[in-house]
């Protein structure tokens, strides 16, 4: 059997291996166009930044390395132009010499990925306008960093490349402007979550602009002008092109292979397109969404890997399916962490599910073991099911391990509710004795159960400040006193039993507190007193976050001025007053 791979990477280089520790006997050829066959793509933003110091550690495999363990023939800087459905060839070019061949298989492989998304707009072909996708992007702009030392940056695109390069070329001592044509970063998050992103950034020197369309990019001498839609002028030594990808499916539709949304290749659970033994792999295939069964397009390393493998797999015999992708994914910014797996707000009214969600904000530890940190977890789930839908994590230690186990029970198809059955490892330097994925299973069926109602932050500006309900914020009077949300009347948590003739038993009450925490034990104390009681999901920090996000959301302001916003505070260490975690069920 011979099979031909089109592109590496991960999708590619995973199948080839595959393929080799199934079959011995396999002629396997692989072409890359670019130089590089194998290599961390996840890590070109860091090497730029100077993290990653050594040019030679992005190089996963080289032809060399490939051959000396798999006896793969890895053929770089050849490229595949056509593709002979028919004949089983395909037309390969040798971009060093210009020669033009023809290849012959029994199995075809496409793994062509997706290039950068260039928006039709005067002066995106000006040199230092950069975009960032492969190993000769990132030496390309490491060098033009290198040589021509520049001290400021436009970054376009708010999503995982556009956010590492932000940070990087600020590590690097350049001005970097942020511009996103959205209303928050990282799309893949609701806005409430994405607003401690937002501050996270700008309190590290980052001027972020949201809700900026880019018209065009203008050359001034060695300065780039960024134009934007609402009249700014933004003067830079450099600018990157970040506002996402494209699959690169020229090659399989000029082959006749059925296309799906943006022109991706449609495969089946097989990886097998609409033309027998021809297979497609990676970020430039159609899949199938975990969560909502709808086409995706998701451009991560670890569904095309595989991908890689099932298609290997079926290729030589064996019947792998593959189930869809979940979008799991996470991303450093300086000091903090943002993780999400599944679907968003967004995206569940979109395939109109009918959901709830919970927000709490647990710490990363114990909170008498010394460091321990604040981190904000959203979890969605099915009110009628008790499917968890999705998760998103923002905070400093344990996101990573959190987000992992959550995108695990989503997978094992574990009800919301049985997050607290979860027998998670415990030390006092790495978790809780409830852990914070407990934690959120024991909100959750608190909400299944009835012992507990909840409102929301979009639901406070509505409520009404009429008297004909109780708004009620029982932090301690020091914490009142440093902020509080309008009509919200402060007896602390500790007092409440002995204040209760304050609160009118004929009216609702709507309760916060810091965390969530205490609100949630005083609603367990107006329940069983005969109130109607609603628990503030997420705590006062959280709507501090958000409240603040909104107001510059909507505030104009002049073109590259950073914000004078509120430093929200890095949670160095537990601070909640009595917050007696153990108490929560």
């Amino acid at each position: 059997m011979k099979v031909v791979i089109v592109g590496g990477v991960a999708g590619g280089a995973s199948a080839a291996a595959r393929i080799r520790r199934l079959d011995e006997k396999a002629e396997i050829i692989v072409f890359e166009r670019t130089s590089f066959v194998s290599y961390a793509n996840c890590g070109l933003p860091y090497f730029i930044g100077g993290t990653i110091t050594d040019q030679e550690t992005l190089t996963l495999q080289t032809p060399d390395s490939f051959w000396n363990r798999f006896h793969v023939n890895i053929q770089v800087r050849h490229e595949v132009t056509a593709i002979n459905t028919e004949k089983k060839t395909v037309t390969v070019h040798v971009l060093d010499t210009g020669k033009t061949y023809e290849e012959n298989c029994d199995k075809l492989i496409l793994s062509p990925g997706a290039k950068p998304t260039l928006p039709h707009m005067p002066g995106a072909d000006i040199p230092n306008v950069f975009t960032l996708r492969t190993v000769e992007d990132t030496l390309k702009i490491h060098k033009f960093i290198q040589n021509e030392k520049p001290q400021s940056a436009v970054v376009i695109g708010g999503g995982f490349i556009g956010i590492e390069m932000a940070e990087n070329l600020a590590r690097r001592g350049l001005k970097v402007t942020l511009i996103e044509y959205a209303d928050h970063l990282l799309a893949s998050f609701d806005f409430d979550m994405a607003c401690a992103v937002h501050a996270q950034m700008e309190n590290h020197g980052i001027n972020l602009m949201l809700k900026t369309a880019v018209t065009a990019f203008e050359k001034d001498g060695n300065k780039i002008i960024t134009k934007t839609a609402n009249g700014c002028s933004i003067s830079a030594d450099m600018a990157l092109l970040s506002i996402g990808v494209t699959p690169d499916t020229k090659l399989a539709k000029n082959a006749g292979l059925e296309l799906g949304i943006k022109e991706s290749i449609i495969v089946n659970d097989h990886m097998e397109t609409s033309v027998p033994d021809i297979y497609a792999v990676g970020d430039a295939v159609e899949v199938k969404h975990f969560i909502t069964e709808n086409k995706a397009l998701i451009s991560l390393a670890g569904p095309a890997n595989k991908q890689g493998r099932i298609a290997a797999d079926n290729i030589c015999g064996g019947n792998s399916i593959y189930k869809g992708a979940q979008g799991s994914s996470i991303i450093k910014l300086f000091d903090m962490t943002a993780a999400s797996t599944g679907v968003n707000e967004t995206m569940a009214k979109n395939a109109g599910m009918n959901y709830e969600r919970v927000v709490l904000s647990p710490a990363s530890h114990a909170g008498y073991y010394p460091g321990g940190k604040i981190m904000t977890m959203k979890v969605l789930f099915d009110k009628e099911t008790l499917r968890i839908l999705g998760a998103q994590i923002v905070g400093y230690d344990g996101v990573d391990k959190r987000i992992d186990v959550l995108a695990t029970a989503i997978r094992a198809g574990i009800k919301a509710t049985e997050l607290a059955e979860l027998d998670l490892a415990y030390a006092p330097p790495y978790s809780s004795a409830k852990d914070p994925v407990n934690m959120a299973g024991f909100m959750i069926e608190n909400i299944v159960q009835g012992k507990v109602k909840q409102f929301h932050h979009d639901e406070i500006d509505k409520l009404p400040r009429d008297g004909s309900v109780t708004l009620l914020d029982t932090r301690t009077p020091t914490e009142y006193s440093r902020g509080n949300a309008k009509g919200f009347i402060n007896i602390p948590v500790d007092d409440l039993r002995e204040r209760l003739s304050e609160i009118p038993t004929e009216k609702p009450v709507y309760v916060m507190c810091q965390s969530g925490l205490r609100s949630y034990l005083s609603c367990r104390v107006l329940a069983q007193n005969g109130y109607d009681c609603y628990n503030f999901s997420g705590g006062y920090r959280f709507y501090e976050i958000v409240k603040e996000g909104k107001k510059q959301s909507e505030t104009t302001l002049p073109c590259g001025i950073n914000r004078q916003q509120k430093v929200i505070p890095r949670p160095n260490s537990l601070h909640c007053k009595k917050a007696p975690v153990k108490a929560i069920n």
